[in-house]
């Protein structure tokens, strides 16, 4: 099952993917919305093989992921693997600028079953797909907008 957005964002390509890859800022967000973060790699810089490992509770329930970084393109492209119990997704984020003051972002997620349980959590995402995918596109609208506003501000 697959998810799609794409924003346009108001601010030059480089700058929006400093935003995009200042993950210390995007760890405490996190934590400020009750998702216990933690960094499992012992990288010093930003790149392939970044490791989270995540808790978080979803539709009632204590949920874990882990989360790798398993392609960083600067700056381009970032894809992220993750694992929760049997339902494994990739998402990516892909940039492309479309002028020298604008940038589009599209975000692509994958999510793929390997357990029946897995299985069935997707299939009542696929029945309701419209709502889940209006929810989505509006997540990463509301998340480019605040991106666009903290850019517009620190300028």
């Amino acid at each position: 099952m697959q998810f799609t957005a794409r924003e346009d964002i108001e601010a030059p390509l480089d700058r929006v993917f400093a935003e995009l890859t200042n993950f210390e800022a995007l760890e405490r967000q996190a934590l400020r919305r009750g998702v216990q973060v933690r960094r499992t790699d012992d990288m010093s810089g930003k790149g392939e093989g970044m490791c989270w490992e995540t808790a978080f509770t979803f539709r009632g329930k204590e949920r874990d992921a882990r989360i790798v970084l398993s392609d960083f393109t600067a700056p381009e492209r970032m894809v992220f693997d993750s694992v929760s119990g049997g339902l494994e997704a990739a998402t990516m984020i892909e940039l492309v600028a479309l002028s020298r003051a604008r940038t589009r972002i599209s975000v692509n997620s994958e999510l793929k079953p390997k357990t029946l349980s897995a299985r069935l959590l997707v299939q009542s995402l696929k029945l309701a797909k419209g709502g889940v995918e209006k929810r989505f596109r509006k997540r990463v609208a509301g998340y480019a907008k605040d991106l666009e506003d903290r850019l517009r501000s620190a300028a």
